[in-house]
């Protein structure tokens, strides 16, 4: 089940992408993979390899690609204050050029290549800002998302007028979120608003704090790594998946 890497047109230029495949010529069900903040890497190829072993195309693109292919910032060390906050001062402009018009824009050229290969309507799992970023995707494509996960995610509530969490009336997926425990940009707080959000809204959806998991669990290329909550995490997605997603 070899994956591959692809280039998206997009409105705004060429996206590279790694796209995962179970073995076999036919189609499946296909997931939207929304990176964290350390960008498109090995360790996300091997996360994507995992979704489609379990029979789902995946596609996961460089979200920075209007600042070059990846990696656009190579892993920093991240085992110094200093140093963490000088590699997120890199990633400022970064994040800045993802605004809601352009996450709208680059999903339907996402969801468009996994057309390609999958059937819809698709699945999303996000990690830390690709949590927020799938959830930009799915409000502004509900007829093409039945399913959306977001994992150690931030900045979900805030209060920007275009906050994620004020769009929640725009979604018709299901929803799944693995909160991060003690995590200064998703606080309990937000949490609870994200909720109150989505049941004003009537969207169905799934909210749980997993207890002792830093900000960043999943990723096993960082110190905060966390085994049993990443075991976690896989189980709640391909439950959603599994679920929403028609074979």
């Amino acid at each position: 089940m070899p994956g591959s890497h692809i280039d998206i047109r997009t409105a705004d230029g060429v996206a590279d992408a790694y796209l995962a495949r179970p073995d076999g010529a036919e189609r499946h069900p296909g997931v939207l993979f929304m990176m964290d903040a350390y960008g498109l890497r090995p360790r996300i190829e091997e996360m994507a390899d995992r979704i489609a072993a379990r029979g789902y195309a995946v596609l996961a693109p460089n979200l920075f690609y209007r600042s070059g292919r990846a990696p656009v910032v190579p892993m920093p060390d991240l085992s110094t204050e200093s140093a963490r906050k000088a590699f997120f001062a890199k990633l400022r402009p970064l994040f800045g050029a993802l605004t809601p018009e352009a996450v709208a824009s680059d999903g339907a050229a996402y969801l468009d290549e996994l057309a390609k290969v999958a059937d819809g309507p698709f699945g999303v799992t996000g990690y830390c800002m690709g949590a927020r970023q799938g959830w930009r995707v799915a409000a502004a494509h509900p007829d093409r998302v039945a399913a959306l996960a977001g994992f150690h995610g931030g900045s979900l509530v805030t209060d920007d007028e275009q906050s994620p969490h004020r769009s929640a009336g725009a979604l018709r997926a299901e929803l799944y979120f693995g909160h991060a425990d003690n995590d200064g940009s998703n606080t309990p707080a937000q949490i609870a608003a994200l909720d109150e959000a989505l049941e004003a809204a009537g969207v169905p959806h799934r909210s749980e704090v997993y207890a002792g998991a830093a900000h960043g669990y999943t990723m096993a290329d960082t110190p905060v790594y966390d085994e049993p909550a990443t075991e976690r995490h896989f189980a709640a997605l391909f439950d959603l998946l599994e679920r929403r997603l028609v074979r």
